[in-house]
């Protein structure tokens, strides 16, 4: 069995769990503090968009976007010498865009089940929104917080159609574990392809253990 993929994916969902998981929780505290409800709700449905759209349709977007004969991917190159289609950073731009979502909305349920009141006694107190956030909300809700990076660094290390489209399937580079499997599977590799999933399996089994024990903390709280 060639780890190669292993190491990826790995590599990949460590690295874009951490872009997400901030990126995530600015989101939700953006739209959280938000007073308009008709921005509320159209930002809402921009954050949410990557989780209802088919990963390879996610995936088109990024290639549109970063390809390097388009304006945004030539200039990255001309001037960067940055290469984004088909290298390694192309897993970690796919895994933070279709997980980003589920750690948004996680974010949000949990900064929503806040109690407003301890909010109130920061100001009161003479704290600047900066330290409630970072001394009280963050806190109150960091079970469900926690929850939502658990789940996203799951769906970043599953994530397929996306990787796919944008990071292509080059063996050593930008092979993940689920393009491991497709790989092995269309090669009649069945051996090898079991090996991945079992390690997919495993991971994921994991991954559900710890969303319950974080879910059962939120509940005591």
């Amino acid at each position: 069995m060639d780890f190669a993929p292993i190491l990826i994916s790995l590599k990949t969902a460590s690295l874009s769990i951490v872009i997400t998981f901030f990126l995530g929780v600015a989101a939700a505290e953006l739209v959280f503090r938000l007073k308009n409800n008709n921005l509320k709700m159209i930002l809402d449905g921009i954050f949410t968009l990557p989780l209802v759209l088919p990963p390879t349709v996610a995936g088109f977007f990024l290639l549109y976007i970063f390809g390097i004969r388009r304006p945004i991917g030539k200039f990255l190159v001309d001037y960067f010498s940055i290469k984004i289609a088909f290298s390694w950073s192309a897993t970690v731009l796919a895994s933070v865009l279709i997980s980003f979502p589920l750690m948004y909305r996680a974010a949000r349920g949990a900064f929503e089940q806040v109690n407003p009141d301890l909010l109130s006694a920061g100001r009161t107190l003479g704290m600047s929104e900066w330290r409630i956030f970072w001394r009280v909300q963050l806190p109150v809700s960091g079970p469900g917080v926690v929850s939502g990076a658990v789940l996203a660094f799951a769906r970043g290390l599953g994530e397929f159609g996306a990787t796919a489209m944008i990071a292509g399937n080059i063996n050593g580079r930008t092979r993940t574990l689920p393009l491991a499997v497709y790989s092995a599977v269309a090669s009649s590799d069945m051996h090898t392809a079991s090996q991945y999933v079992a390690i997919l399996v495993c991971i994921s089994f994991i991954v559900v253990v710890f969303m319950n024990y974080f879910s059962m903390k939120e509940r005591k709280r």
